[in-house]
């Protein structure tokens, strides 16, 4: 198992997509990672699709330090994700430490509101293209983008590279 002895934050808020939460968490799981669901508080979630999903832990009650990595699915959930200060500077001090962050479609919103794009290549869903740009992103079209510890996605498509880059970046 790839990710023994490691720890992941999968981040969750209401209408996440449900693809891009469920796929990451069993495949890091079956890898033999320690996946815990972090929320802005601890909750359930009504998914994109009405699939409910349950935080382990609220976001203050989590610390960078204790992590490995943090995966942040997209749907609508990013935008209140990012309304959430402690989320926001979770992935800055993630990021400060040289962490892996993983964003797929939406959840670049995380990523530029957490100003952690300026001067790096990112993807994510194409609609998001002008805020990463403003936020000083370069912008490229492709299934998964490597730049430093951030890794990026466009959508439910690329799950499967997604993940298999998240898992040889951490591993």
């Amino acid at each position: 198992m790839k990710l023994e002895n490691r720890k992941i934050a999968l981040f969750v808020a209401e209408l996440y997509n449900e693809f891009e939460l469920w796929y990451p968490y069993y495949r890091m799981k079956e890898e033999g990672a320690e996946v815990v669901v972090v929320g802005p508080e601890k909750d359930v979630y009504p998914g994109k699709y009405g699939i409910p999903a349950k935080a382990d832990t609220d976001i203050t009650g989590v610390k960078p330090q204790d992590f490995h990595a943090v995966i942040i699915p997209g749907g609508y959930a990013p935008d209140h994700m990012r309304r959430n200060e402690h989320m926001v500077r979770f992935l800055k001090d993630m990021n400060d430490e040289g962490k892996i962050i993983a964003a797929i479609c939406h959840a670049g919103w995380m990523l530029a509101s957490a100003g952690i794009v300026d001067g790096i290549t990112v993807t994510g869903f194409y609609s998001i293209k002008d805020d990463m740009v403003n936020a000083g992103a370069q912008w490229i079209d492709r299934e998964v983008v490597i730049d430093g510890n951030i890794i990026t996605s466009r959508n439910p498509d690329d799950l499967p590279v997604f993940c298999k880059t998240i898992i040889d970046k951490i591993s």
